[in-house]
């Protein structure tokens, strides 16, 4: 479990480090979904409990001790929510993205400086 954290921090770090040092917005963009990814190894091992199963509710788990013997699955939706947002988010900035190459006929984001305020 602590090595697959420090994954996830590690992704953390690569994400942002490639958002805060490429020039090229295509660049950028990937350098966010690495981050998301790292959030969501962080999300997923933080809920992790080594020897319990899935909530699912059945005849290998009694429902009277199933308090003790399943993990939580709330950070398992969240992730699954955050997969779904983070797939919507990216498109939305790559079709941005692609309008302002259409305009300029360049990725950079230094060409962009008139759209500053």
């Amino acid at each position: 479990m602590n090595l697959i954290l420090i994954l996830g921090f590690m992704l953390l770090a690569i994400g942002f480090w490639g958002m805060l040092t490429q020039k090229n917005m295509i660049k950028i963009v990937i350098g966010l979904t690495i981050a998301e990814v790292g959030v969501q190894i962080i999300m997923i091992s933080i809920g992790y409990i080594k020897e319990r199963t899935a909530p699912i509710l059945d005849s290998a788990v009694p429902l009277a001790d199933a308090v003790n013997k399943v993990v939580d699955p709330i950070p398992q939706a969240l992730v699954l929510t955050a997969i779904v947002i983070g797939v919507a988010v990216n498109a939305l900035i790559l079709s941005f993205i692609i309008r302002l190459y259409k305009e300029k006929k360049s990725l950079s984001i230094d060409d962009y400086k008139e759209m500053k305020w």
